[in-house]
């Protein structure tokens, strides 16, 4: 019974450890890309399960307590809110974490060197427009791909309203 309750290593060994897993792997999903995070596949399903599982002994070791199982779980709850109220505090943070949409259809035509830089295939945007009801490229106003990964659709005769700030529209019309 001691063995499940007594860690075979200090708390705060477990806290740094699972402090660099986490930080190490927000890292990695950054660089992996908006697609990457908003469009799961089976293979996204295998690596996550395969990445928690080798990462799992980097966090708590040789420790198989349930008080170190539960001290990595509370570092990684805590962690993820610090992260999400630092996002929403601090602008510069939550533009390195999330990024900035990414104009993908301009005025019926694909922009070609931002669909190559996120690594998005017309098909899957040719998809995100038939899930709109619109089945030809020379309908579409704007198609964003959305710093969670989704893809968001403008019809040419829709009007746009603007509900975000302005500098959001500096920035996309910069990379047409």
């Amino acid at each position: 019974m001691s063995e499940l309750l007594s860690p075979a290593i200090p708390a705060w060994d477990i806290i740094i450890r699972t402090t660099i897993v986490y930080v190490s792997l927000l890292i990695l999903l950054r660089i992996a890309g908006k697609r990457e995070i908003g469009q799961m596949t089976a293979f996204d399903i295998v690596v996550i399960l395969t990445v928690a599982n080798a990462v799992q002994n980097a966090m708590v070791g040789p420790d198989n307590s349930l008080v170190g199982g539960l001290i990595a779980a509370a570092v990684l709850v805590v962690i993820n809110y610090l992260v999400a109220a630092l996002g929403v505090r601090s602008r510069l943070f939550k533009s390195a974490l999330r990024g900035h949409p990414t104009l993908l259809i301009n005025r019926g035509q694909f922009v070609m060197p931002n669909l190559r830089r996120e690594e998005v295939d017309p098909d899957d945007v040719l998809m995100a427009m038939r899930e709109h009801g619109i089945d030809d490229v020379n309908q579409v106003k704007l198609a964003v791909l959305e710093t969670d990964g989704s893809i968001s659709i403008v019809p040419q005769e829709v009007e746009t309203l603007h509900t975000r700030p302005q500098h959001h529209l500096k920035y996309l019309k910069k990379k047409v």
